[in-house]
């Protein structure tokens, strides 16, 4: 196994003025050792961790890191920086850039001693001697730990000793208050472990007790049951859902994001303590077991009212689309065997005649149905979740449900999400005696919780809220002509903006949302349609680009064009993020485009749909389905030609523009200068 870092990675003179082209000049350093496979590939899963979080840490640092499968064995460059370059950090910009790269399926060995670093990094100690050094050969061995940063010897083999033993770290520290704390980051390289060693750091100067739980990519070891136990309070700093977080129930907690462990550690400390002062309960009684949640729903404290909001929302509607999915194809296939009529068969528990078509027909048609009547409370039942945790469900659920009785519909939703986690919020803020600590979450939280919602929903804003969702049902069965032409070309762009993120979801759920009523509108299945179509024509754009003008991709582009044309097809719009990441100035753009003719042809086209999924296989149950598939096929050909005339002019313009070294010389890759920036999904 080669060393993680030699003096050849090692550049004390970066000349690189941004962050991109300060990762660049260290990862072709990391290619030319043969670490790196595909040095564009690799730099596009950078700028997507970079745009997860930016790695500027106080202090002159900067951190860029991620794991990626065109990555060999783990591996760290570092370069310094005379001009200092721009990492997001709060104190300015860094002159220590450390660019980490680890496999996508890195050893645990590994992976340990990168968190030794991060550890390392902490220690003032450490980076003057990396300001100091004058030969790459010193920097090496110093972050190697063959050499003694100080008198005290920290190095990165001390952090990596460290981080094989979190729970020790608090050993030696003496003082009457106790802490747990877990630190997790998107990447878990990193910030997980910088967090930790800045909270244990400022622990002892406060003379209090801290423990830490590091959830990174080497896996994590539980604190003991009874060290949580005897804690007085929890620090969660992290920026992906706790494992096992029920663990910490019935404590004190200060939840924050994992940079807030990294730069204000002795304020989390004194917020612990205040909280436990005043006998507040912060943490959920029961959270998610490892692996249990489909993404992260917990908006952190740092984030702004805007970011929360979006992810409790999309936490409500990411649980609610597999019952969409599969309420809906289930109606669309019932449909195909039954036609329309099916819609008014008898009960299949009443009737059902096994060789009768008609009666597997009304079988689908109403098992569907039912998965359909799920879709709004899941949908407040959730986003209430993303807000509360656990005991956000039940009110949640109960609020979702009167929605659908008193047909506030899609908008109740999410409306009674919201109220019934600001309820939840509400009355967890509450200071409670120890001893009912227990039975707040299994009892009072859910009694109180419902009983407000319930009130709420039923007698003050429900029916104002009805009256909204019919109004809105009845202008969007009464578009014809411009208006749903225009509204076509906005849904287009809201579905091709970010391929599958929020901005996606919210038009899908929009579209959804709509048909999911037992009768739905006209408008509601052009709507469908049009939102269907136009989330086909990223992937199917950037199939028929790589196929017509191979050369503007590189190899790995072209490979994943092929698998593009099945993604497209089957309305998964994600199949053009490959793209996107790699060029999104290109890309969006032209997706955007097509996105939006499609989906002013398919309203012009008064194209209806019934079922949410399915692509061109459920053609069949497409009113129009000819102009419906012409639609398409315009607004793919208008985004391929867009994206093969920008990347064309990019050609013209940079003829210095890299290969892909494993393609023949006429297949150009992408240029070195080019952004690269991943697009949520």
């Amino acid at each position: 196994m080669s060393e993680l870092i030699t003096a050849d990675l090692v550049d004390l003179d970066l000349s690189a003025d941004t962050k991109e082209a300060a990762a660049r000049s260290l990862a072709e350093r990391m290619a030319a050792a043969g670490r790196v496979t595909d040095l564009d590939g690799f730099l596009a899963d950078v700028a997507a961790r970079e745009e997860q979080m930016p790695t500027g840490l106080d202090g002159g640092i900067g951190i860029p890191h991620c794991r990626s499968a065109h990555v060999t064995e783990p591996t760290l460059a570092f370069g310094r920086s005379a001009a200092r370059i721009d990492f997001g950090a709060a104190d300015g910009p860094a002159d220590l850039i450390f660019l980490i790269a680890a496999p996508a399926g890195a050893d645990s060995d590994h992976l340990t001693i990168l968190s030794g670093l991060a550890r390392s990094l902490m220690d003032p100690a450490f980076t003057d001697a990396l300001r100091s050094a004058d030969e790459p050969e010193r920097v090496a061995a110093l972050v190697r730990g063959d050499e003694e940063a100080a008198a005290d010897g920290a190095t990165a083999a001390d952090g990596a000793k460290a981080a094989d033993g979190a729970t020790g770290a608090a050993d030696g520290a003496a003082g009457p208050f106790r802490i747990v704390a877990v630190t997790s980051c998107p990447t878990g390289i990193a910030h997980t472990y910088m967090a930790a060693e800045s909270l244990e750091r400022a622990a002892a100067e406060a003379g209090v007790e801290l423990v830490v739980e590091t959830q990174g990519s080497a896996g994590f070891d539980k604190l003991p049951a009874a060290t949580i136990a005897a804690a007085d309070a929890v620090i969660f700093a992290h920026d992906v859902e706790v494992r096992e977080k029920g663990r910490f129930a019935g404590k004190p907690t200060v939840d924050v994001g994992v940079k807030a462990g990294i730069n204000r550690p002795a304020e989390l400390v004194a917020e612990a303590r205040e909280k436990a002062a005043r006998g507040e309960a912060g943490a959920p009684a029961d959270g998610s077991e490892e692996g249990s949640a489909p993404m992260d729903t917990g908006a952190t404290a740092g984030d702004g009212f805007g970011t929360r909001l979006r992810k409790w929302l999309m936490t409500g509607v990411s649980y609610m689309v597999p019952f969409v999915a599969a309420g809906g194809l289930l109606i669309a296939l019932a449909f195909a065997i039954g036609g329309y009529e099916i819609t008014d068969a008898t009960s299949v528990a009443d009737h059902f005649v096994w060789t009768e078509s008609a009666s597997w027909a009304a079988l689908l048609f109403q098992t569907g149905g039912a998965a359909f009547t799920f879709l709004v409370p899941v949908l407040a039942g959730y986003i209430a979740y993303g807000m509360a945790d656990r005991p956000g469900l039940v009110p949640g659920f109960v609020g979702g449900f009167i929605a659908t009785t008193i047909k506030a519909g899609f908008l109740g939703g999410l409306v009674a999400g919201l109220i019934a986690g600001a309820v939840v919020m509400g009355i967890q803020r509450f200071s409670v005696p120890s001893a009912l600590r227990g039975i707040m979450p299994v009892v009072v939280i859910p009694l109180i919780s419902s009983a407000v919602v319930g009130f709420l929903m039923f007698v003050v804003i429900g029916k104002p809220i009805a009256s909204a969702q019919k109004s809105m049902t009845d202008w969007l069965n009464g578009l014809s002509g411009s208006n749903a032409v225009i509204l076509g070309v906005v849904l287009g762009l809201m579905m091709c903006f970010d391929l599958g993120g929020p901005v996606n979801k919210v038009a899908y759920a929009f579209a959804t949302g709509g048909i999911a009523a037992s009768d739905p509108s006209t408008g509601s299945l052009k709507i469908m349609a049009a939102v269907m179509a136009a989330g086909m024509v990223p992937p199917l754009a950037m199939a028929l680009a790589t196929t017509v003008r191979g050369r503007l991709f590189t190899k790995a582009e072209r490979e994943n064009g092929k698998a593009a044309w099945v993604l497209g097809a089957s309305f998964i719009s994600e199949g053009a993020i490959p793209f996107a990441a790699a060029d999104p100035l290109r890309v969006i753009p032209s997706a955007m485009a097509g996105g939006a003719v499609t989906g002013a042809l398919s309203m012009a086209f008064d194209c209806t749909l019934r079922a949410p999924h399915g692509g061109i296989f459920v053609v069949p149950l497409i009113g129009q389905p000819f102009l419906y598939l012409l639609a398409i096929v315009a607004g793919t050909a208008v985004s391929t030609g867009l994206v093969v005339f920008l990347k064309g002019l990019r050609k013209s313009a940079r003829p210095e523009a890299d290969t892909d070294p494993s393609a023949d010389p006429s297949a150009t890759g992408a240029t070195g200068d080019e952004p690269k920036v991943a697009v949520a999904v």
